[in-house]
């Protein structure tokens, strides 16, 4: 009786810290540090993202109605999020495996652009604000 009281507390204790680890990790895919990818040369906007094993950073803020261009920077790239989804925008470029390409977005208008790799596992968002 005694061992099986022993047993059921440890698995207890095994399955507790499991889900409290679960959670952290969770919380902190949510936790994204300031961004300063987004600059203002000569009245064209660049946002500058980069890409490999994903889109950092995930989400940026950028300034409405400012000609804007989109920097993806590659470094060893080979995985999906070497080819860059815009739906909205009717977009699809392939990435080179290391290097910059510059996707001209015009001047967006308030709202929030979001994009994709080609399999539709990494995101990455634009808030346009006025």
């Amino acid at each position: 009786m005694k061992i099986a009281a022993i047993t059921i507390l440890i698995i207890a204790v095994l399955i507790g810290g499991a889900l409290v680890l679960a959670g952290n990790k969770g919380s902190n895919n949510n936790v994204q540090p300031t961004a300063n990818n987004v600059s203002v040369i000569d009245g064209q906007q660049i946002i500058e993202i980069k890409a490999k094993g994903g889109y950092l950073p995930r989400k940026s803020v950028a300034q409405a109605g400012l000609p804007t261009t989109l920097r993806f920077n590659t470094n060893g790239t080979f995985d999906c999020s070497s080819s860059v989804r815009i739906p909205s925008l009717n977009i699809s470029k392939l990435l080179p495996p290391s290097g910059t390409i510059d996707i001209d977005l015009g001047s967006p208008q308030a709202a929030t652009l979001q994009g994709m790799c080609g399999m539709g596992m990494y995101l990455f968002e634009i808030d346009f604000r006025n």
